[in-house]
Order: C-alpha cells, then sequence, then structure tokens
C-alpha cells in the first residue's frame, strides 16, 4: 500500500480512544527498554560521545515529529500515521508505540557507518547526505509493509511513502548526522534545545487531550 486508505478511519478511532491506556501492557517494553540503556551505556564507556549525540538527536527530531502528528490529529480527526492499539503493549502518542519509539531511540547509532571524512563524496555526493537519503528510503520503503499490516494505519489518501521519505525520514536521518559533525558544545545545544521544546510541548499538550 503507497497510499491511505479512508477505510481505516474507524480501526484510526479506536486507536484515538486507546492513547496511553495501559490495557496492552506487555513485559517486553522492558526488556527493549534495557537493551536500549546497555546500547547506551556501551556507547558512553567507549566514549563516543559523537554517536550518542547524533542518537539523542534522531529521537529528538522523532518526538517533535510525533508531537506534530498528535497536534495533526487533535484538529483534523486523523493523524498522519496511526499505530493500532492490537499491535503494542502501550501507544504513547497517536503514531508512536513505545516498541517503536524505542526503536527510534537508537536508530542514530547508524552513524558508527559514517565515513570519518565528513566531506568525503561517494557517486559526487556529500556522504552524510548519501547516509541520511540512503536510510531514509530503507525506512520510507519498509513503512510500505507496514501500512499494509493492521499495525499501522495510513488514513488521509495523499499521505505515503514519498512524502514519509521527503517530509519525515530525510531530516531524521540527515538532521542528525548534521549534528553528529558539530563541535561537542554545539552538539548538545542542539540536542538540550530539542528536548527542552519537547518535553514543554508535550507538558502543555497532554493536559490538552493531545
Amino acid at each position: 500500500m503507497l497510499f491511505g486508505d479512508w477505510s481505516f478511519a474507524p480501526e484510526a478511532e479506536r486507536a484515538i480512544a486507546a492513547v496511553r491506556d495501559p490495557a496492552n501492557f506487555h513485559w517486553s517494553i522492558l526488556t527493549l527498554f534495557a537493551l536500549v540503556l546497555i546500547t547506551y551505556c556501551n556507547e558512553i564507556k567507549e566514549k563516543n560521545f559523537k554517536a550518542v549525540a547524533c542518537a539523542a538527536m534522531l529521537y529528538s527530531i522523532h518526538w517533535l515529529y510525533e508531537i506534530a502528528n498528535a497536534v495533526i490529529c487533535h484538529f483534523t480527526g486523523y493523524a498522519l500515521w496511526t499505530v493500532s492499539p492490537e499491535s503494542t503493549s502501550f501507544i504513547l502518542l497517536i503514531g508512536v508505540s513505545a516498541e517503536l519509539s524505542l526503536m527510534f531511540s537508537v536508530a542514530g547509532f547508524t552513524c558508527k557507518l559514517l565515513p570519518e571524512d565528513k566531506n568525503k563524496k561517494i557517486l559526487g555526493i556529500n556522504n552524510r547526505w548519501l547516509f541520511g537519503i540512503g536510510f531514509a528510503a530503507f525506512c520510507s520503503i519498509f513503512e510500505i509493509f507496514l501500512a499494509w499490516t493492521p499495525a499501522f494505519i495510513w488514513v488521509y489518501p495523499w499521505w505515503g511513502a514519498l512524502l514519509v521519505f521527503i517530509t519525515t525520514y530525510i531530516p531524521f536521518f540527515v538532521g542528525a548526522y548534521l549534528v553528529y559533525d558539530l563541535p561537542p558544545k554545539k552538539q548538545w545545544t542542539a540536542v538540550g534545545t530539542l528536548v527542552c521544546i519537547n518535553i514543554l510541548l508535550l507538558a502543555v499538550l497532554i493536559p490538552l487531550g493531545i
């Protein structure tokens, strides 16, 4: 399925009602969370702070997008993407399950595949942009499969893989990879600023029903 489908609207409405409902809680979340912690601990122990900053940046961008998606749902009735309540142990916001969010928390460690030389070109393209676009394309194609399953819902007929690729995943990966090359102080200023924005938005919007 390349684009959304209004026939999934009833499932999307059930998902809205299930946001932050603990009825489906499963212990597997704790195992996944522990694995994420181990990943970060290993990188910190190895003093690979550039990779940690990159991963934290991608995760922060992810949360900004999820907040925006929840706001769209609140004001229009449907989100651009929605997770099914039957597919997850816990829905954090309308478009993100606990399991999905934990995956994005480590996705930025793909930066470990980047060449050391930030200016190196591959096929005539700067490697940061090439890798970012490549991973964005992979995630967008995989999301076609997810939208084909009952676990992930695209409702709007105009929303699909191409827009996901351009508007979502390219900013995720390219933004994180560009932060990877910043001096440490600027890295953590960028990450810290976005984290604070996300926390402030969540603190204001969740009590309002987002």
